[in-house]
């Protein structure tokens, strides 16, 4: 039905690219009157819509540089009348920007077309000769591509990116010009692979970057950040504009300072939130690396806006030794009890295998839930439960007990030494697995948290001690319930990093440094470390060295940051189908680009299975008769795990 009212009707985006067409067919014409232009007179047009820019927002500027001249000129003026004065200038600011885009969309076209005609005179030509302007000179001092010859400046169309000599080849398509506009007016260009995304991206930068604002381009490696950085870099350059890469520069670093004060600013979606922590941390303005966040285009958009978007970039720092956990103390009684309740897994798997097929399903499925509490990841269980029907069984025996709140749950729990909820990420003892692990002779209550409440208030209550008595003894009962708690939590932690983290899956072993696994990519995650003690218990199950523990400094979602630009856009392959949460979170609409020429690839529907075993055998059979016709295959996966499986 959908289908066939946008047939009808039309789709959103193809009403978005109707709405911008006449914006193309300016850009052009624009360009059809720069082509007959000497390469100078080209630079010169660069100059007009700046000089157009700053004319048309001259009102502002000089209000909002009266203000700050106010304050500049009365240092002893009361701090509510300054900062009465600096809520009127971030008025002003707003005001600026909404002005500015209006400004923007007027020479959008003009400065379209002068990104363009450069890209094809690079092409058409081994080098472009000017007269010399100072930056060219600059330029030429620290660029090969561009050299001096008395007066004249030549600029060569070979130049270094990323290690490789290039010869630029490129000139934008129509189709690209879309994508450019759609990028400007701050959504989402969702771009087939291989049309030129990163081509696409010149288009915006140079025109907002004519605004000295500042543009920031945000790619998801360092790789692709200084690749694109020095691919794209003439075409801005030769017009004036400076180019950098955060990624190239070490944080807090002058350099690093400088390449934020670029026109253009490439780098990674990982190091501008970090650098963003790193300014939040400064004490002194000139330690501030970021200017104010105008206009970022974001690559890859969905990965970086929704895959990755809550998962929270952290400053951490070391915590004192005197907090330090005392996992290998208690290493050898976890592995007892974690042995203790594999055995009890392994005879409830069995036990479930059997009464299921012998038709008891109430008693198999309470087996099988039993297992599933005990270790919801052990290996057999897993393979089980892919089996058809088995996974039903265990949610409804899984409802059963969850019902009136739990009633029944003791029941199933009883056997357990201890109990994982996979949901909440937590562990708990029962009283069985504390009595496994407390030796002989040692007290009773040393696994077990007091009520610390209750003995205080039993010790107000104790007429028998004078003040100076129940000072110190209130101080044994905040103490012993300090250790106990640390010690508990100890024990949760290394319970975790024996049930939940496996090696070679969520992390490996890297000269003797347990590193994380990004569950989605696959990636090595260098400097992450699990919070709250679980990677010091990783290290001591995996009997590598114990490093101290961490407390967060700073931290920030990347979905928090991306939110403070003034305009945000971005581009990818796939994101149709992240639209809806790209809107609610962002506010970011998606517009589909067409393919420069008809795609000739066939999209198949998708395929749905009942479990994983029958989906990873049709994905087998597929893949045979695929090798079997001389065709190489790719496997793709949302998760590590699953190229094991």
């Amino acid at each position: 039905m959908l289908k066939l009212i946008a047939k009808i009707f039309g789709t959103k985006s193809e009403k978005d690219i109707k709405r911008i067409m006449p914006l193309v067919e300016e850009t052009k014409a624009e360009g059809e009157k720069l082509k007959p232009l000497s390469n100078d007179a080209l630079r010169a047009e660069t100059l007009k819509i700046q000089e157009f820019i700053n004319t048309e927002l001259k009102p502002i500027d000089d209000q909002i540089a009266d203000l700050h001249k106010q304050i500049a000129d009365k240092p002893d003026l009361e701090i509510n009348d300054k900062e009465a004065i600096f809520i009127e200038i971030d008025k002003l600011e707003l005001v600026r920007n909404k002005e500015l885009e209006k400004v923007l969309w007027k020479v959008a076209p003009k400065a379209f077309a002068i990104v363009r005609d450069t890209a094809r005179r690079f092409k058409e030509n081994e080098s472009l000769e000017v007269t010399a302007q100072e930056f060219d000179r600059v330029m030429a001092a620290g660029f090969p591509n561009v050299t001096l010859d008395g007066d004249k400046a030549r600029w060569a169309n070979r130049w270094m990116a990323a290690g490789n000599m290039i010869t630029w080849d490129m000139v934008h398509y129509e189709v690209q010009i879309i994508g450019g506009l759609v990028l400007h007016e701050g959504k989402i260009d969702e771009m087939a692979t291989g049309e030129g995304k990163t081509l696409v991206a010149t288009f915006p930068a140079f025109l907002n970057a004519l605004a000295k604002r500042g543009v920031h381009i945000v790619t998801v490696n360092s790789y692709l950040a200084t690749r694109d950085s020095e691919w794209m870099a003439p075409i801005f350059q030769f017009h004036g504009l400076t180019i950098d890469c955060i990624d190239r520069h070490e944080p807090n670093s002058p350099q690093r300072r400088k390449a934020y004060q670029a026109d253009i600013t490439y780098g990674t979606n990982n190091e501008f939130g970090f650098d963003y922590l790193r300014d939040n941390m400064a004490r002194e303005p000139q330690e501030l690396v970021q200017r104010a966040h105008h206009y970022a285009m974001v690559d890859e958009v969905d990965s970086v806006l929704i895959d990755e978007a809550r998962t929270p970039l952290i400053i951490s720092g070391p915590i004192p030794r005197g907090d330090e956990h005392e996992f290998y103390d208690l290493k050898p009684r976890i592995f007892k009890l974690v042995e203790a309740q594999k055995k009890l897994v392994n005879e409830s798997l069995n036990s479930a295998r059997k009464l299921i097929a012998d038709g008891s399903e109430k008693e198999g499925g309470l087996a099988l839930f039993r297992a599933h509490r005990a270790m919801p990841k052990h290996k057999p269980l897993i393979k089980y439960l892919s089996e058809t029907g088995i996974k039903a069984i265990l949610q409804k025996t899984e409802n059963f007990y969850l019902a009136d709140n739990k009633r029944n749950m003791p029941e199933a729990d009883k056997p357990l030494f201890f109990i994982i909820d996979e949901k909440d990420n937590s562990v708990d003892l029962t009283e069985k697995g504390i009595d496994l692990i407390t030796g002989q002779g040692e007290d009773p209550r040393f696994f077990i948290l007091p009520e610390i409440g209750t003995e205080l208030n039993r010790l107000e209550k104790d007429v028998a001690l004078d003040e100076a008595a129940k000072f110190h003894r209130k101080e044994e009962i905040i103490r012993d319930y300090q250790v106990k708690s640390q010690r508990i939590h100890s024990v949760s932690q290394l319970l975790k990093a024996y049930t939940l983290f496996e090696k070679d899956v969520e992390y490996i072993i890297v000269d003797g440094k347990v590193k994380i696994v990004d569950e989605q990519t696959g990636r090595v995650m260098e400097g992450r470390r699990y919070s709250d003690g679980l990677h010091q218990a990783i290290e001591a199950k995996e009997n590598v060295k114990v490093e101290d523990a961490t407390q967060t400094y700073a931290t920030i979602t990347l979905q928090n940051y991306f939110r403070m630009y003034h305009k945000l856009a971005g581009m990818t392959g796939t994101a149709e189908t992240e639209a809806g949460e790209l809107w609610d979170i962002y506010k970011l609409d998606v517009v589909t680009i067409p393919t420069n020429r008809p795609a000739v690839r066939k999209d198949y529907d998708d395929l749905v299975y009942k479990t994983i075993r029958e989906k990873f055998n049709a994905t087998i059979d597929d893949i045979v008769k695929l090798i079997e016709a001389g065709r190489p295959v790719l496997v793709g996966t949302t998760s590590v795990k699953f190229p094991n499986s």
